[in-house]
């Protein structure tokens, strides 16, 4: 028989947090007891079939398990299905990258050119101060730029090398209170893993007394005595509650799902309907703020003079595009103006209507560049070594100093409060987990002992059951079920679940 002292819900909580030398130490002491508990006294032994069947309490025709003879033969191996599924899968998708690709293509030929999409500048963003030290190297060598190029390499070393230091003293510091978190868990689990015990052994102690009592009636007394099988009866009836427990739950969860279902629907459609109403109302608003920027249009066209020609110009440009109007409006105002020839007047009629159809524009020169399809460097940085850097080009500006003593301090603090904070905050989790953890096990004692009641029940009810069978038949003597009644007394007491002194 092997028997493996892990599968133990005590001893799993116990292995959890224990060293090595705790859990070899502790491994072999039940591996002890397994072993003593097993090996029978081998004069005890008998030369007798009839002998053996009583104290082992064999039984006459037990069948073997159905799912022994189960054809568990495997035709085919679908763990290979989702590699297959995903290989085809990405060259699917390459395959319909390249057709893109194709149809982009033939969409370009032929397109109007306020429909191209404009050339873009690839910028290159220098937003580390280190990558910016190193371009200016390249770009302006001299005294300053070296000079000031150094100074930030080093604090930047000093830097990290603080950092490393700080946070190397903050994991040895939470590593510490880990140890004495867990050195007082095991502590508070001694009484815990005490009650469960405990509770073990008053099982055993329970059915020792009950079947003892039970058995004896048969040894003492005489007369053909029948006693019906109260241990299966009620494991059917436990069986039969447990079942309709489960259908119950199981119509409880179906009728709860389709309400779940009914009501997201409903919200769907509802929040839809709001949706479109919200929408229907912003077009109105829309509308109307449209038809007060056309009267603004017709304000401009009344007041406009050769003096402020070119400021309405740029501001009927603008206002005609807010306003989304359309060509013969465009036209029909335009035409209205007091000043200009009708050339000039068609020029910037035709100059507004292509502006309002044409797709896209160009990016302003000073963020992303002319269009030039070359690369554009720029230095954006958020970094408090910018300020040294700045400092050390110039150091007669004492405002640059001070820029660079102030934020350098400020991030020192920030970075030091937020390394305090997240090992305090790593400590108190590992507490409160620890409290969780002794809160859980409390719980799980109860759990705990039903389920070994329920495996000893499982070990112990087909041998009572035989027993009370072979009462029944009336073929046994008092000696034979005294033979009976003790082993299944032993097996009660030394056999699985096992408890571990």
């Amino acid at each position: 028989m092997n028997v493996n002292p892990l599968n133990d819900a005590e001893s799993i909580r116990q292995q959890r947090n224990l060293t090595n030398s705790q859990r070899k130490n502790n491994l072999n002491t039940k591996e002890g007891v397994v072993v003593n508990n097993l090996i029978k006294d081998k004069e005890c032994i008998k030369y007798n079939l009839s002998d053996t069947k009583d104290t082992y309490i064999i039984s006459d025709k037990v069948p073997m398990p159905d799912s022994l003879y189960k054809d568990n033969t495997k035709k085919l191996d679908k763990k290979l299905i989702p590699l297959s599924g995903i290989t085809l899968g990405v060259m699917g998708s390459i395959a319909l990258l390249s057709m893109f690709l194709n149809r982009s293509a033939k969409t370009a030929i032929g397109l109007a050119k306020e429909k191209w999409l404009p050339a873009v500048t690839r910028n290159v963003q220098l937003s580390n101060e280190n990558f910016q030290v190193f371009y200016q190297f390249v770009s302006n060598p001299n005294r300053k730029t070296f000079m000031a190029g150094v100074g930030v390499l080093a604090l930047s070393a000093m830097a990290f090398m603080g950092k490393t230091f700080f946070d190397g003293y903050k994991d040895i510091w939470v590593k510490r209170k880990e140890a004495d978190i867990q050195k007082n868990l095991q502590e508070n689990l001694i009484s815990v893993e005490t009650q469960s015990f405990a509770g073990k052994m008053q099982i055993i102690r329970s059915m020792l007394s009950k079947y003892s009592t039970d058995f004896e009636k048969y040894i003492k007394n005489d007369g053909d005595q029948i006693l019906p099988n109260f241990g299966k009866k009620k494991l059917m009836s436990f069986s039969f509650t447990s079942s309709k427990r489960e259908n119950k739950q199981s119509i409880s969860d179906n009728i709860g799902n389709i309400f779940l279902g009914l009501g997201t629907a409903i919200g769907i459609v509802a929040l839809g309907f709001l949706s479109l109403r919200s929408l229907s109302k912003s077009k109105i608003h829309l509308q109307k703020n449209c038809e007060e920027l056309k009267d603004g249009i017709k304000e401009i066209i009344k007041t406009s003079t050769d003096k402020t020609k070119d400021i309405d110009k740029n501001n009927l440009e603008h206002l005609f595009m807010a306003s989304e109007s359309t060509e013969d409006f465009i036209k029909e105002q335009i035409k209205a103006l007091k000043w200009g020839t009708d050339e000039e007047k068609e020029d910037l009629i035709k100059k507004i209507i292509t502006k309002i159809k044409t797709s896209t524009t160009k990016v302003n020169p000073n963020i992303g560049g002319d269009g030039t399809p070359k690369p554009a460097f720029n230095s954006f940085v958020d970094d408090y070594r910018a300020f040294f850097y700045n400092w050390l080009l110039d150091t007669a500006n004492p405002q640059f100093k001070l820029l660079f003593l102030g934020i350098t301090g400020i991030t020192a603090v920030s970075y030091g409060g937020k390394l305090a904070g997240d090992a305090i905050k790593e400590v108190q989790v590992k507490k409160i987990n620890a409290e969780t953890e002794l809160d859980l096990q409390k719980r799980l004692v109860s759990t705990e002992l039903r389920n070994f009641k329920s495996k000893k029940d499982a070990a112990i009810m087909p041998l009572v059951e035989e027993f009370y069978k072979q009462v029944d038949s009336g073929k046994r003597t008092k000696e034979e079920l005294k033979t009976m009644a003790e082993n299944i007394l032993f097996e009660i007491k030394n056999g699985p679940p096992f408890v571990y002194s």
